[in-house]
């Protein structure tokens, strides 16, 4: 808005009020005059038409394109310098958002009778269902509600411990995760895995009133509350979405407890019987991960005696690489399935490296600011194993972003948002030793061993539960079946019966341990993330079929395979436009979520697993 019409607003609303004041009540003793014929008899809107849908459609997408761009734009600005100015604006963009869709998604109830053809009636579902956080009608509560998740994330990316409250040894979560990934002394451990959790102590109140606002914006829109919308998203009812999470872990549950009894067994012998129990859950400061959400760094204590392993860390240290180089690798991967470069624009706007001028949020994340061409991505890269396949994770999401950039703007997304995740993690499934040696960052390959099946297995299955915790607390706090009075509670709770661990020391309602994880602290749905590790073995397996590949699935690398790089890119091509169902069976000739490819791709570990596990009582 400019200065002049900002300033000549409160005027031109000054002189319309003068021309219509009340008038006097009128005299009761006076006849009324009589109403104009026009007005005497009440008329029932003219019924919509298809046409009219379309019209609305059309002006409505157009809009909420300019929204989407400028709210994205405003985001990357505050993700990358977190400052007061860029949290407001943040804020009040998306507020506009939410003001926006949530009168679209009101008056699009006036077609809700009307027969559509199916790419208008996806779209009217779609626009209901599009808004992570629907907001309130209300304008204050809607700024509310816009301000309290601005601030809930800006609280976590501007999160430090400092031991003692000595500003001076403060430490941030990367420094904090290294920790967790290095060390073997308990003490450091819990100390770091304590001190991160007094970010998120003062967020609890702020969250209360989110999930009070949140769930009055979802109701608006005729959900019971907003995990119940989330739920609506994946082209069935919420309830049978949430079945479906159940079907899946129930296939992946028995590969999970042996890799978890084996897990168990290690520490016992590393930190001693009164560190961790024999038959009961497993401490979680001791998992080498701040969530313990994946236990990657405790590859050392599970070795197998099968040959050496192979230190992907050390291979990109000699190779020299810097954090642009190890995206360069992760492009000319999708370069060699036949899919084009990233435009140029990707590497000048892009974030590689944590600046050491300023605030960002270090999470990794891929951005299409533009809907169109302008790609990037957002990372701290550091020199890795763990980052380097996490760039080629990023890539999935910017390459699936320019596939769908000419649908329809309703439709620029993937099938649904578990596709999304699966893309790049079914790439990263394909850095294996013969990748690496085929591009020159190893010699050679060594010679076939279990260990980096036992290497993904503490990385990706261990993760699988953890998927389903954090959104399955979440819909029991959206309901009300947790109060706030509980939410730690619910949350050790959930904790236990999926991942079977429990925190190293009590954790009374005083502490938030949920807001300690980013994506509930910046409400982004977590639930895609297992569907996600579950369709990437689904993928994998459809694509190394179509790439002929030979021998145990594990084993499979896409790379250099133009015939599964076609394949995959008609897949992204459709984003959103079709059901997911069809985006599956285009891709893998199946229409059904299929936890049973993770289980064959694991199948060698498993055997070898039960093997060790003789005799021990697993589970806890």
């Amino acid at each position: 808005m400019s200065q002049i019409l900002r300033h000549a607003l409160p005027l031109l609303l000054l002189l319309t009020c003068l021309s219509c004041r009340q008038a006097p009540a009128p005299d009761p003793a006076t006849p009324a005059a009589p109403l104009p014929a026009a007005a005497t008899a009440t008329e029932s809107p003219a019924a919509p038409t298809v046409a009219e849908a379309r019209s609305w459609l059309a002006e409505t997408e157009a809009e909420l394109l300019r929204l989407w761009i400028r709210q994205e734009r405003i985001a990357w600005v505050k993700a990358t310098y977190i400052i007061h100015d860029t949290e407001l604006l943040s804020s009040e963009a998306d507020a506009d958002l939410m003001a926006f869709v949530g009168g679209k998604a009101a008056e699009a109830r006036r077609f809700a009778d009307l027969k559509l053809p199916p790419t208008e009636a996806r779209k009217l579902e779609l626009l209901r269902l599009t808004q992570t956080l629907p907001a309130p009608a209300d304008a204050a509560r809607r700024t509310e509600l816009a301000g309290i998740a601005t601030e809930l994330e800006s609280m976590y990316g501007k999160g430090r411990y400092c031991p003692g409250d000595d500003k001076s040894k403060c430490q941030a979560l990367g420094a904090l995760s290294r920790t967790m990934a290095s060390s073997r002394d308990p003490a450091v451990l819990l100390d770091a895995w304590k001190g991160w959790r007094t970010v998120s102590v003062p967020m609890k109140p702020r969250y209360v009133r989110f999930v009070e606002l949140a769930n009055a914006g979802a109701k608006e829109l005729g959900f019971n509350d907003l995990g119940e919308l989330w739920r609506s998203r994946f082209d069935m009812s919420p309830d049978a979405f949430a079945a479906e999470v159940d079907r899946l872990w129930a296939q992946i549950q028995p590969l999970y407890e042996q890799l978890h009894c084996l897990v168990r067994h290690s520490l016992r012998n590393k930190y001693g019987a009164e560190a961790v129990p024999e038959n009961g859950p497993i401490p979680a400061h001791l998992l080498g991960n701040m969530w313990a959400q994946e236990w990657s760094h405790l590859e050392g204590m599970v070795k197998m005696k099968q040959g050496p392993s192979l230190d992907v860390t050390k291979a990109l240290l000699a190779a020299k690489l810097d954090a642009r180089g190890m995206v360069k690798y992760a492009e000319a991967f999708f370069i060699s399935l036949g899919l084009a470069p990233l435009p140029e624009t990707f590497w000048q706007r892009s974030l590689f490296a944590k600046p050491s001028d300023r605030e960002v949020v270090c999470h990794a994340s891929a951005w299409d600011v533009d809907w169109k061409d302008d790609l990037r991505i957002k990372m701290c890269v550091e020199i890795t194993a763990e980052d380097f396949t996490t760039a080629h994770h990023e890539l999935g999401h910017n390459y699936y972003q320019r596939a769908y950039k000419d649908q329809p703007p309703l439709f620029t997304d993937s099938a649904n948002k578990g596709f999304h995740e699966a893309l790049g993690d079914t790439i990263a499934l394909s850095v294996t030793p013969s990748y690496l040696e085929r591009i020159g960052l190893i010699d050679k390959a060594p010679p076939p061993s279990l260990q980096p099946l036992m290497q993904r297995a503490l990385d990706r299955l261990s993760f699988l539960p953890f998927g389903v915790v954090v959104d399955r607390w979440r819909w029991q706090v959206f309901s009300g079946e947790v109060k706030p009075e509980g939410y730690n509670a619910a949350w050790w709770a959930l904790r236990l019966k999926y991942q079977g661990i429990q925190p190293p020391v009590a954790r009374p309602e005083t502490f938030f341990d949920p807001g300690a994880k980013y994506h509930v602290a910046a409400n982004v749905p977590y639930v895609r993330y297992f569907i996600a590790h579950v369709l990437q073995f689904q993928f994998h397996r459809a694509l190394c079929r179509i790439a002929g590949h030979k021998g145990s699935l594990h084993t499979c690398s896409i790379h250099g395979s133009k015939e599964a790089g076609a394949r995959l890119d008609a897949m992204m091509r459709m984003g959103l436009s079709r059901p997911w169902p069809d985006a599956l069976e285009a891709l893998t000739g199946e229409r059904k979520m299929d936890a049973n490819a993770l289980v064959e791709y694991f199948e060698p570990l498993m055997v070898w697993l039960r093997q060790q596990n003789a005799g021990r009582r697993c589970g806890w």
